[in-house]
């Protein structure tokens, strides 16, 4: 019993709301019920459509009232539903009297239409000319359009939310958000253009029902029950009538909930508010009150209720002025007292800089502007989902800002507030890119590639298929910006690593393999020797999207050291298939350049003789002639079509790497253990160099 009890006070019975609520109408479509129980009930939906229409009045927006399709389809049916258990009462046991379909359809049928089934009649046809004609119709016209308009503009939406997310302007969450209330909102339209139709139903059901009602009790008043066919119309009619009539206007007031709900305008304001805002204007009181007082005049005209409207009218119109003006006195008064001493400082005053972030000159707007065709937002996007999948890590959102201290054509790409890349843009040109041999000459502004620094023209885009002709490579001004965009994120991808992007690694690798990273961190090793291992990594040209590899290899080596280039010195070897994949270029064997042997033997004694110190510096003779010759052999091998791959010893690769970084930025150099066993290797070139001492 107590296992049972637990249950119990466990179970949520606030769920049983709608079965409840499906198996009572059920129940009212087949199980005869008595004269008082539809009493309740039909008080019960006449309680139920007027919750429904003031909670229309007071929301604020159509999503605060999301439900409102699902809850009007059970109004509908449990209105129905009552017509079909009334109905039932009234064939049976009519010939009874007035009151044997209970009190309320009784008080309808009496009090409300006098006990004049004509009065009745007239009033019900009214109120279905009301129902159906005006409100209904117009509420489905309404909701139509409405769901017509919103999935019309949900792209154009949604790209509204991606350029603002691009800009840097709204966060991921808040794009997430929005995104999904434009869903919402969608869902919603459709659903109350559907739901619409259930109205307009209920209205033509309501009158149906009225019209067997009416022949069906004349003919078992007359044929079952003997009575006369005056008397038959007096008792069935009426009731008939009255049951129409006090099932009529709960659906009058469902029907005017789905006009109100679909004709709100969104605002931050009640339907109560924003009329008492907008319709309190004191001219048009006046104008009304002044037309009021003219037609009083009007000989004929009821003189005392025109002017006492017309004189009420005006008074307002004064209240309105009164209210306004103390108002505007009041906010004077807040102004005046409010000190305009400075404000404390605080956190919030401290900006944090940009981790990415692109400053473009006034002339260059355009190219951010959609409406105006620009491609720029586009095409940053691209660069951060191309990087990200090669990297191996999120490439973080893009501010782009209007900056009025840069000349008009000119941009900044800045990381951690710090300018790293500079360029000009001429909008309304292209650039077209010489690639290093062409058949001609063009006519525009010379200019150099702001990306790789090669000679370029700008030209009018009506030149661009002859620039093409003739061998060069054209781009529209927003391809520029974003390729050299492109190359200052990869040569600074180590920048844009930080704490948080590899935790966010580790825990997509955990969801996979949760053992392989409660394993390393933090027990065998910290978060940030894995965060600088990565931008190590990701310093020399190495790609992190083998994480799996990656924290196995670091999870082996934390016992043997936690110094972070011994580790990715561990790491690349491990990494090597991939590191060598994307130097082939599709060839089967490597074309690597390699030191002369005397030259590597020599490196490495200066190297053995520095303890393990990495940041030895070698004779500044020897140095000169190393970098100068690895730079000719470099362009001697990309001339004949083939990256420049150096092959070391893996004792000097790191070094050597680090010192050719910036100095020779072109070259890759590898170590013969990152080479995979089965990979064929062609050497092209050997690299000799002497001390000019």
């Amino acid at each position: 019993m107590s296992t049972i009890r637990q249950r119990l006070s466990k179970f949520d019975f606030s769920g049983l709301g709608i079965p409840f609520l499906v198996l009572l109408i059920m129940a009212m479509l087949v199980v005869p019920l008595p004269a008082v129980l539809l009493d309740v009930l039909f008080t019960f939906n006449i309680l139920i459509s007027i919750v429904i229409i003031m909670i229309a009045i007071g929301t604020r927006k159509p999503l605060e009232f999301s439900s409102f399709p699902s809850v009007l389809l059970f109004a509908t049916m449990l209105r129905l539903a009552l017509n079909v258990a009334s109905t039932r009462v009234i064939l049976v046991n009519g010939h009874e009297g007035e009151h044997a379909a209970g009190a309320v359809i009784a008080a309808f049928g009496e009090f409300v239409i006098s006990g004049n089934y004509l009065v009745g009649f007239i009033i019900f046809s009214i109120l279905m000319i009301i129902n159906f004609v005006v409100v209904t119709k117009g509420a489905g016209r309404v909701s139509e359009v409405n769901a017509r308009f919103t999935l019309d503009a949900m792209p154009g939406k949604q790209m509204a939310i991606d350029a603002d997310l691009n800009a840097g302007s709204i966060t991921q969450e808040v794009a997430k958000k929005r995104r999904d209330e434009i869903a919402q909102e969608a869902d919603f339209f459709g659903s109350m253009d559907g739901a619409s139709k259930f109205v307009s139903g209920d209205a033509m059901a309501g009158l149906l029902v009225l019209v067997i009602n009416v022949i069906g009790g004349l003919a078992i008043g007359v044929a079952q029950h003997n009575l006369s066919f005056a008397e038959a119309g007096r008792i069935y009619v009426l009731l008939t009538i009255g049951d129409g009539l006090v099932a009529q206007i709960p659906s009058l007031f469902l029907s005017l909930a789905t006009a109100i709900i679909v004709t709100r305008v969104t605002t931050s304001e009640s339907m109560t508010e924003q009329a008492l805002t907008q319709m309190s204007n004191p001219s048009a009181l006046f104008i009304g009150a002044g037309i009021l007082a003219v037609l009083g005049l009007v000989p004929g005209m009821p003189h005392m209720v025109f002017l006492t409207l017309a004189l009420a009218t005006a008074g307002l119109g004064l209240m309105v002025i009164q209210k306004e003006e103390h108002v505007a006195v009041e906010t004077e008064q807040l102004a005046a007292a409010t000190p305009e001493a400075p404000k404390e400082l605080d956190w919030d005053d401290v900006d944090q800089v940009d981790l990415i972030g692109l400053e473009i000159g006034y002339g260059l707007i355009p190219l951010v502007n959609p409406e105006t065709g620009g491609q720029l937002m586009p095409r940053v996007k691209g660069v951060r989902k191309k990087l990200s999948a090669e990297l191996g890590f999120l490439i973080q959102s893009v501010r782009i800002r209007d900056a009025l201290n840069l000349d008009p054509d000119v941009y900044h790409i800045v990381l951690n507030g710090v300018m790293r890349g500079r360029g000009e843009i001429k909008a309304g040109r292209e650039l077209a890119i010489n690639p290093g041999k062409v058949y001609g000459e063009l006519e525009g502004i010379p200019t150099k590639e702001p990306a790789f620094g090669l000679e370029a023209v700008w030209i009018d885009p009506a030149q661009r298929d002859y620039a093409r002709t003739l061998g060069y490579t054209v781009v529209d001004p927003a391809t520029a910006m974003a390729t050299h965009l492109n190359k200052v994120l990869r040569d600074n991808a180590a920048d844009l690593l930080s704490h948080d992007e590899t935790q966010q690694l580790l825990d997509k690798l955990a969801a996979k393999s949760p053992k392989l990273v409660e394993d390393l961190v933090p027990g065998k090793m910290a978060l940030g020797i894995i965060t600088r291992t990565l931008q190590q990594l990701l310093a020399e040209g190495v790609s992190i999207r083998d994480m799996r590899t990656i924290v196995e290899t670091l999870s082996e080596a934390s016992s043997k050291t936690q110094d972070p280039e011994q580790l990715t010195a561990m790491v690349r070897p491990k990494l090597g298939r991939m590191i060598v994949q994307e130097l082939l270029d599709m060839k089967d064997s490597l074309p690597v350049m390699t030191l002369a042997p005397d030259l590597e033997q020599l490196l490495h004694n200066v190297l053995a003789n520095s303890n393990g110190n990495q940041n030895v510096v070698i004779e500044p003779g020897l140095a000169e002639s190393l970098f100068t010759a690895l730079r000719n052999a470099s362009h001697v091998v990309e001339d004949q079509g083939n990256p420049a791959v150096l092959v070391v010893a893996p004792s000097i690769r790191p070094w050597l790497s680090k010192m050719v970084r910036h100095r020779v930025s072109e070259l890759t150099v590898l170590s013969y253990t990152e080479i995979p066993d089965d990979q064929a290797v062609k050497v092209i070139y050997t690299v000799e160099a002497q001390s000019k001492s």
